[in-house]
């Protein structure tokens, strides 16, 4: 093909209309990084991929790289072109080469390989902007060429491996930085208070078009920037009603965020394996944004809701890899991010998908998401602080969005998993706060009388003294075991266990006494009801032992203690950690007793038991290398035992926080040991 090049153009010229940069543009770091990236060395350098969700401002960046770039005669050439579909790429290309060409040729395609050509040998500097490239195999065939002189910049809601083949550099764009979004308000809004501009870019997740469509919103309809708040918290408001209506928005900002994630939805709803991308999306619309467990989308509870779903005749089966490949399309189209086993959303992503579902459709949704959550937690045995804090936001995050489809019936199981959790990973006053909300969320669903009202309120009493209060709890075990005993009747198991936690909280009190007489009491009717064998029964009996101790009778505590510790490894086996629970207290009666030396003995052996079923930080495992180092100090190594606190307690206040009961305790006895060495 020959090119003839006399046509006389005026340089620099530019092709297509390069969008305006808005009022309060952020020079982002991306910004410099593209600076650097194209003055780089190579030509794998020159081509440049902008990729990230819809609204993160990659037009934005482009069009402010590429206005500098030409206006201060860096480039000779600028080209934007609207990249959305391959006819308006070749359409684009052929207007280029009309302008800049002496002889284009009047057919479209030919016209845009002649600007290919041309572009492959001149010596003139020039800039191609792709701007939102939507289907990747769309610039088969039509990539500018890798030259010495040109530079490619591609924007893109795309993540496919199709861009990042060696040839270019993909650069990820995220939202604004606190301070990017804080700065972008000041200029939009210079009178309200920067507490209130940092709230709204929290509230909007410091996503560059949503700040620019609040700020509009707010600004038509007199609002201050807590009026605008209160309607972004109130869930009832979809984020359509949130935004300007679009003919009152400028050309860069017409199209809403909700609009434009919708299109990315269903293409990523398109892709293969059909049908799977968007039902995914609406149950990770319920969870935490921050962080879903990517394994919770094969539990059987999703993977069966999606087998029921009508995805067509020819549709892939839903299989493990099916489920694999969809979160990926998602993750194709930036709506999610998917690395190191976990799945990020923009929460306004989020919001976007849940507004276009009916209340059944997001109840159905709710319900196999809670189901999904239960079947990943581990059991507490053993279950470790980090995946206890994901699953946990992850369900907070569900019960804040539908609380009521948890809650009817019976209330699911995973929100008392979620309380428990908080305590059997020491958290104990975080408990007794969940189940507290939750008890006041069932008398107004469920009624006071509901098995799962009572269930809550007996959690409450539980982890109150837990967190030091067991007179509190004494008093709210009687309300519950009132109305169980009302409701339930004596002999029912609920009131059983009722009545088992009244008088460990006696005891707790201050009446150790009292509490043995009350065990004795429970330990008979549970033999009756349920059998000498049953783990409730077990747990009587090992109560009443430890009570038995602190009643002053710790001879008769070693004995008792002896034959529940035979009986629950007959039953529970070797690793249950009622079984450990036990070990420990014969450990400790057994110092009691007068044996400190073996006490430290069968101590250690417990500890390694903890330490190799719970693992180093959980609560058991703490307490219990506190415990030796107590009877440590009893059978008078004092120093061992200062040194031996001072570990445990700084790996106290790491997992628990100084104001722990448990690492009170520690430092108290760190505290009397010093002294005593002192003295």
């Amino acid at each position: 093909m020959t090119i003839n090049t006399a046509r006389v153009v005026r340089w620099p010229y530019h092709v297509g209309v390069v969008p305006a940069v808005v009022d309060g543009f952020q020079q982002r770091q991306h910004f410099a990084d593209l600076e650097r990236s194209f003055t780089e060395d190579g030509t794998a350098a020159r081509t440049q991929v902008l990729c990230g969700l819809g609204g993160v401002g990659k037009t934005q960046l482009a069009a402010a790289y590429a206005d500098q770039a030409f206006s201060q005669g860096r480039i000779d050439l600028l080209v934007w072109v609207t990249a959305a579909t391959r006819h308006g790429v070749v359409a684009s290309y052929a207007q280029a080469a009309n302008a800049v060409l002496d002889h284009a040729d009047p057919e479209t395609r030919k016209a845009a390989a002649q600007f290919l050509a041309w572009l492959a040998t001149s010596d003139r500097r020039w800039l191609i902007v792709l701007d939102d490239l939507q289907t990747p195999a769309d610039l088969n065939g039509l990539w500018p060429p890798a030259t010495r002189t040109g530079r490619v910049l591609v924007t893109t809601r795309r993540r496919d491996a199709a861009l990042a083949d060696g040839r270019r550099r993909v650069l990820d764009l995220g939202v604004f930085t606190a301070d990017e979004a804080v700065a972008y308000l000041r200029h939009k809004l210079p009178h309200e208070p920067v507490s209130q501009l940092h709230q709204l870019a929290a509230g909007l997740g410091h996503l560059p078009l949503a700040l620019a469509q609040a700020t509009a919103y707010l600004t038509d309809r007199g609002l201050d920037c807590a009026g605008y708040q209160a309607r972004l918290a109130d869930h009832r408001r979809a984020l359509a009603h949130l935004l300007p209506e679009p003919e009152a928005l400028p050309d860069e900002h017409r199209a809403t965020v909700a609009a434009t994630w919708w299109l990315s939805i269903v293409a990523a709803d398109r892709l293969q394996p059909r049908g799977l991308a968007r039902p995914l999306l609406d149950l990770a619309a319920l969870l935490d944004p921050n962080g879903i467990p990517v394994h919770l989308f094969t539990t059987p509870a999703v993977t069966d809701h999606l087998r029921s779903l009508d995805r067509g005749d020819d549709a892939v089966p839903v299989d493990r890899d099916a489920v694999a490949d969809a979160l990926r399309n998602l993750h194709r189209l930036s709506l999610v991010t998917h690395g190191g086993g976990h799945l990020r959303v923009h929460a306004l992503v989020q919001r976007a998908a849940r507004d276009r579902l009916t209340p059944e459709q997001l109840d159905t949704a709710a319900r196999i998401a809670a189901d999904a959550l239960l079947q990943i937690w581990p059991v507490p045995e053993r279950e470790s602080s980090t995946s206890h804090q994901i699953l946990y936001a992850n369900t907070a995050a569900l019960y804040e969005h539908r609380r009521q489809a948890l809650l009817a019936s019976h209330g699911h199981a995973v929100l008392r998993r979620a309380g428990r959790s908080l305590g059997d990973t020491g958290h104990p006053a975080d408990a007794m706060g969940f189940f507290a909300v939750l008890h006041t969320d069932c008398l107004r669903v469920l009624g006071p009388d509901h098995p799962h009202t009572l269930t809550t309120l007996h959690d409450v009493a539980q982890w109150r003294g837990e967190a030091g209060d067991p007179a509190g709890a004494m008093e709210t075990f009687r309300q519950v075991l009132a109305d169980r005993s009302r409701i339930l009747g004596p002999d029912h198991p609920d009131t059983l266990t009722t009545r088992n936690n009244l008088a460990y909280s006696q005891g707790r009190a201050g009446d150790p006494a009292g509490a043995v007489a009350a065990f004795r009491q429970v330990l008979a009717d549970r033999s009756r009801i349920l059998g000498p064998d049953h783990p409730d029964t077990l747990m009587t009996r090992n109560n009443l032992a430890y009570w038995r101790g602190q009643a002053g009778d710790p001879a008769g505590a070693v004995e008792a203690l002896q034959r529940v510790l035979a009986d629950r490894l007959r039953v529970l086996g070797p690793d249950h950690r009622h079984t450990l629970s036990t070990s420990s207290n014969l450990a400790y009666w057994r110092g009691r007793a007068g044996d400190p030396a073996g006490a430290v003995e069968a101590l250690r052996q417990v500890l390694a038991d903890y330490l190799r079923v719970l693992g180093p930080d959980h609560p058991h495992t703490l307490t219990t290398r506190r415990n030796v180092a107590y009877w440590q100090a009893e059978s008078g190594d004092r120093a061992g035992a200062i040194a031996a606190t001072e570990r445990v307690l700084a790996d106290q206040l790491r997992v628990l926080g100084p104001g722990h009961p448990d690492a009170l305790t520690t430092r108290k006895n760190l505290a009397r040991w010093r002294d005593d060495g002192a003295g």
